[in-house]
C-alpha cells in the first residue's frame, strides 16, 4: 500500500492591531512575528526530512505567505485552493477580539439560535466536506510522498474532530491548533491511519497577540 502524508498548517500571526475578526476579508498580512512562524514551519519540515512534493494554500494572503518559505525550500510553487478558506462568520469585520463583550450584546443573541450548526457562520458539515475534498485532492497529487496544505484554525480543527469521530460542536478555547501549528494526516492509499500534531512555532507563541482562542500560550489581542 502507498503511504501519503498531508500536513495541515495553520497560518502565522496576522498584523491586526485593531482586533478585527477578519475572516475572509482580504488584505490582512502576516505580522513580522507571523513571518517568523512561516520560516519556523519550513525549518520543521526540513528537520523531520519531510518529502514534500505539493504545497497548496487558502487564497487568503496570510495563508499564501505562510506557505511560501516551505515552497521555496522544496523548489515548489504555492498552489491556491478555495476549499482551504477560512469559514464564513457573521461577526466578520467587527472588533470582537478587541472587546469580547461585543459578543454578549443583546443585538447578537439571534445569531446564537443554533450553536450546533453553527447559526452565526458556515455550517460545520460544509467545512468538513470541503476540507475532505481538498485533502483527497492532495493525496492524489502527492501520492507516495507528502503535501502541505495551509489553512485556518477552525476548518483544520473541524476536520480533525471529524477524523477522530468526535462531535463537531465544541468549546473554541479547547482547540488544539495554535498559530503555525501542523496537523499531519497519515494515509494508506485514501484510508486515514494516523494523526500527528506539532507546534514548530511554540517558542514564538508567547510573543503573539493571538486573536483566535485555542490551546496555546498566545495572548488575546485587545487592540
Amino acid at each position: 500500500m502507498t503511504h501519503t502524508i498531508v500536513h495541515l498548517m495553520r497560518h502565522g500571526e496576522v498584523a491586526n492591531p485593531d482586533g478585527v475578526l477578519y475572516g475572509r476579508m482580504r488584505g490582512f498580512s502576516l505580522s513580522p512575528l507571523g513571518f517568523e512562524m512561516a520560516e519556523a514551519g519550513a525549518e520543521y519540515f526540513a528537520q523531520i526530512d519531510a518529502n514534500i512534493t505539493v504545497v497548496t494554500a487558502s487564497p487568503l494572503l496570510r495563508a499564501q505567505q505562510t506557505a511560501a518559505p516551505t515552497a521555496d525550500l522544496y523548489g515548489l510553487k504555492v498552489g491556491s485552493d478555495w476549499r482551504l478558506l477560512e469559514s464564513t462568520n457573521e461577526f466578520e469585520g467587527e472588533a470582537v477580539n478587541a472587546n469580547r463583550l461585543t459578543l454578549a450584546h443583546p443585538r447578537n443573541w439571534v445569531r446564537y439560535r443554533n450553536p450546533l450548526k453553527p447559526s452565526w457562520g458556515e455550517p460545520y458539515s460544509q467545512q468538513v466536506d470541503r476540507m475532505r475534498a481538498a485533502v483527497s485532492s492532495a493525496i492524489d497529487q502527492a501520492k507516495g510522498s507528502e503535501a502541505l496544505l495551509v489553512s485556518h484554525q477552525l476548518p483544520i480543527w473541524i476536520l480533525r474532530l471529524f477524523a477522530e469521530g468526535r462531535p463537531l460542536p465544541h468549546d473554541p478555547r479547547r482547540r488544539q491548533c495554535a498559530l503555525g501549528s501542523v496537523t499531519s494526516l497519515i494515509f494508506k492509499n485514501h484510508t486515514l491511519v494516523g494523526i500527528d500534531y506539532a507546534e514548530p512555532s511554540a517558542h514564538l507563541l508567547g510573543k503573539a497577540a493571538d486573536v483566535t482562542p485555542g490551546s496555546s500560550s498566545a495572548s488575546i489581542n485587545r487592540g
